[in-house]
C-alpha cells in the first residue's frame, strides 16, 4: 500500500485546521452581529414598554378620577386625512334630586364609517407586511397617546423611572441621557423646530463623541420623541459573550495542541524512519564485511595452501575470530534491544565488586582497538560494590568505552571512574576526542541517531550503543547524562 508523504499529511492537518480557525471566527463574528442587533433591539423595545407603562399608569389615574367626575373613554382609528382619535368626558352632578350630565368631545367620528374611510394604500399599510400584528400594536399605543395625552399629559420622571427599571431588568446597566422633544416643522419650509420638554441622564455622564442615540416617537405624527443616548454597546456584547469567547478560545487552542503535536509526531515518525533506512543501510554493510572477510582468509586456508606456512596460517585464523567476534557482538547488542522491549525482559540482579566486570573490559578494549589506547581505571573504594545485572551493567560500560575509543584522534585516552555518592552507585567514563555539539547532547541517547563526526569518516556505527546505555540505566531505576563540549572530549555518567 501507498504510503501518503508525510508533508502532505502535514499540508493536510494545517489546511484542516486552518478551516476550523476561519469557520470558528465567522461563527464569532456573526453570534456578535447578531448579539449587537438583539441588544439595540432591546434598548428600542425597552423604550416602547415603558411608555407603554407609563401610558397604564396615566390609565390607573384616570379611574381613579372616574370615580369622582364620571367615565373616560380614549379610542382610536383611521380617517382620510389624519388619524382616527376620539375622546369624549362625561361628568355628572347632582343638584337637589336631579342629575345632569355635561358632555365633552372633540373630534368625534362615527366608528361604523372607519373601515369605509380607510384607502386600499392605508390597508396595506396595516395588513401588507410581516410584522402586522406588531406594527397594529404599535399603531393604536400610538392612537391611545393622542387620545390620552388631551386629558393627560404624559409624566417624563414617571418614563425615565420605567426606563431605567427596564433595562436593569434586562441586564443594561448602562449610564445614559435621556431627553423628551417635541419636533414641530415649519409650513412651506425645511426648518425643523425642535423643543427640548425634559432631561435626565445617569449622574456624572456625559455623552462622548462615540456614543450613539436611540429615537423613540410615541405619536402618529412623530411630533413626541424621546431620545436615549449611550456610549457604544461593544463592550456591553462582549462582556456579555465572555463565556463563549472564552470556551471557544480554550477549544482552538485544545485543536490547536493537538495538531502541532500531530504534526510533531509526524514529522519524528519521518525522521525515525529515514533513522532506521540508514540503521539498515549500515547494519547491512557491516555485516556484510566480516562475513567477507572471514570468508576470503578461510578460503585462502582451504584453497590456497596458506595453512602450510604456521604464521600465516595464525593471521588467517585470527583474522577469522576477530570478524567473528564482531559479528557476534553486533547480534549480541541487537537480540540485547530486541530482549528490552519484551514485556518478560527481567533484570537478574546481584552484588559483585565493580572491579571484576571493570579489568576485563579494559583488556579487551585494548586488544581490539586499531589505535594506542590508554585507559585509567580508578575504583572509591577499592573494594567497591553494585547490586546491579551484571551482564547488562559491563555492556553499558562496553559501550561507553568503546564510543570513547572511536571518538578520539590519534592516541585515545580514556578515564573510567567509579565511586558512591550516598545511596548512589556513579560511574563515569571520560574521554579527550572530538566532543558533542551542544544542540546534540539532547539527541545522543535517541534510537538510530548518530552524531555527525565531520571528517571522522572511518567512525562506524548504528545508532543503537547510547540508547541501549539510557534504556539499561532507566530498567535498573538510574540515569545517564552526558557532558561535553566540541573539541574538549565527553564525559557520560551513570547513575544507578
Amino acid at each position: 500500500m501507498m504510503k501518503l508523504p508525510s508533508k502532505y499529511i502535514a499540508l493536510v492537518v494545517i489546511l484542516s485546521l486552518a478551516a476550523i480557525f476561519a469557520y470558528q471566527a465567522y461563527w464569532l463574528v456573526n453570534l456578535y452581529r447578531t448579539q449587537c442587533r438583539a441588544v439595540e433591539h432591546d434598548i428600542t423595545e425597552a423604550m416602547r414598554l415603558s411608555d407603554y407603562n407609563e401610558l397604564v399608569l396615566r390609565i390607573e389615574l384616570l379611574k381613579a378620577d372616574s370615580v369622582r367626575h364620571g367615565e373616560v373613554s380614549v379610542s382610536a382609528g383611521y380617517n382620510d386625512n389624519n388619524p382616527y382619535v376620539q375622546s369624549r368626558t362625561i361628568t355628572t352632578e347632582r343638584r337637589g334630586d336631579s342629575t345632569f350630565i355635561n358632555l365633552q368631545q372633540r373630534e368625534v367620528k362615527d366608528s361604523a364609517n372607519i373601515a369605509t374611510s380607510l384607502h386600499a394604500d392605508d390597508t396595506n399599510f396595516l395588513f401588507g407586511r410581516k410584522n402586522t400584528i406588531k406594527d397594529l400594536a404599535n399603531y393604536f399605543q400610538r392612537g391611545l397617546h393622542t387620545g390620552l395625552d388631551i386629558l393627560h399629559a404624559p409624566d417624563f420622571a414617571v418614563y425615565d423611572s420605567l426606563l431605567r427599571d427596564e433595562l436593569q431588568r434586562l441586564e443594561l446597566s448602562i449610564p445614559y441621557r435621556l431627553m423628551y422633544v417635541h419636533r414641530e416643522a415649519k409650513t412651506n419650509s425645511d426648518y425643523t423646530h425642535v423643543d427640548t420638554l425634559g432631561l435626565r441622564s445617569t449622574a456624572g455622564y456625559i455623552p462622548s463623541a462615540r456614543s450613539k442615540t436611540y429615537e423613540y416617537n410615541y405619536d402618529l405624527h412623530g411630533k413626541w420623541l424621546y431620545f436615549l443616548t449611550i456610549e457604544p454597546i461593544h463592550g456591553l456584547v462582549l462582556r456579555q459573550m465572555a463565556g463563549i469567547l472564552a470556551t471557544s478560545a480554550v477549544i482552538l487552542l485544545v485543536l490547536g495542541f493537538s495538531f502541532w503535536y500531530l504534526i510533531r509526531i509526524l514529522l519524528r515518525q519521518r525522521s525515525l524512519e529515514e533513522m532506521k533506512d540508514d540503521f539498515t543501510n549500515n547494519m547491512t554493510h557491516e555485516l556484510k564485511t566480516p562475513i567477507a572477510v572471514a570468508y576470503a582468509a578461510n578460503d585462502a586456508l582451504l584453497n590456497f595452501g596458506q595453512d602450510t606456512d604456521p604464521a600465516k596460517r595464525e593471521r588467517y585464523l585470527r583474522i577469522c575470530q576477530e570478524q567473528l567476534a564482531r559479528l557476534g557482538g553486533l547480534v549480541e547488542q541487537i537480540l540485547s534491544l530486541s530482549m528490552e522491549r519484551r514485556k518478560t525482559f527481567r533484570l537478574h540482579r546481584t552484588t559483585f565488586p565493580v572491579s571484576d566486570i571493570l579489568a576485563p573490559l579494559v583488556e579487551q578494549h585494548k586488544l581490539k582497538a586499531d589505535k594506542p589506547v590508554s585507559i585509567a581505571t580508578r575504583v572509591t573504594p577499592p573494594d567497591l560494590e553494585v547490586t546491579a545485572d551484571r551482564t547488562h551493567l559491563a555492556n553499558m560500560v562496553s559501550n561507553l568505552l568503546d564510543n570513547a575509543i572511536k571518538y578520539s584522534v590519534g592516541q585515545a585516552e580514556v578515564e573510567i571512574d567509579a565511586r558512591r555518592q550516598g545511596e548512589t552507585f556513579v560511574l563515569s567514563v571520560r574521554d579527550k576526542g572530538i566532543g558533542i555539539a551542544k544542540e546534540r547532547q539532547a539527541h545522543v541517547f535517541e534510537k538510530f541517531y548518530r552524531v555527525p563526526t565531520g571528517n571522522l569518516h572511518e567512525v562506524k556505527g548504528y545508532g543503537l550503543g547510547l540508547y541501549y546505555v539510557k534504556t539499561m540505566a532507566e530498567r535498573h531505576g538510574g540515569t545517564v547524562e552526558v557532558k561535553s563540549e566540541e573539541g574538549k572530549g565527553s564525559e557520560f555518567v551513570i547513575r544507578i
